[in-house]
């Protein structure tokens, strides 16, 4: 009898905390269709790290590109868009081709390169002034509905603090002060 209580308490606390993580992921959405949170998503897989010796903006055979895995990873993602009610978006992007790439496989809308989403990992010197224009931008508009930010793994981890994995989304709101406050976060689509 013990045991079946313990079985059916362990099942409840499951049951509870599902719940709770499904509010709060449709709570994310909300604020994201709302423009109460923006999203900021790591480009889709790319294999290796950093951008070789020769790298050049625009030429995208000089960078690290998208694998099959992240290109199946950015459309899944933009399916998940899809199935919480958002069609379309203001996309903004690296001007680096993994990102731009991934923003424009989520189908969602031609994205918009924005030279404050470029990567600073060759450079970190550049962080603290790339971060703070980057904060001045989103302070200084307002967006009726969704707003997602397609860039790299160092601009995120210095705008919020987390650290995203490949095809990662971290939802946010803008302060009027401080670093973005983190309201969520989801895994790529596997």
């Amino acid at each position: 009898m013990r045991f079946e209580r313990r079985q059916f308490l362990v099942c409840s606390l499951a049951a509870t905390l599902s719940g709770r993580v499904q509010a709060t992921e449709a709570s994310v959405w909300t604020a994201l269709r709302s423009g109460e949170a923006v999203a900021l998503l790591r480009h889709g897989e790319a294999p290796g790290t950093g951008d070789p010796p020769d790298f050049r903006l625009g030429d995208c055979t000089t960078q690290r590109n998208l694998s099959a895995k992240g290109r199946a990873q950015a459309g899944a993602i933009g399916n998940l868009f899809r199935a919480n009610g958002i069609s379309s978006a203001s996309v903004y992007s690296s001007q680096w081709c993994r990102c731009l790439d991934t923003a424009r496989l989520l189908g969602l809308g031609e994205p918009a390169p924005l030279e404050l989403l470029n990567s600073f990992f060759g450079d970190a010197s550049v962080e603290p002034e790339r971060t703070a224009a980057l904060l001045t931008w989103l302070r200084r508009r307002r967006f009726d509905g969704p707003l997602l930010l397609v860039t790299h793994q160092v601009n995120i981890t210095a705008l919020t603090g987390k650290v995203p994995g490949s095809g990662e989304m971290t939802f946010a709101r803008i302060q009027p002060v401080g670093p973005l406050q983190v309201i969520g976060r989801i895994s790529a689509p596997q």
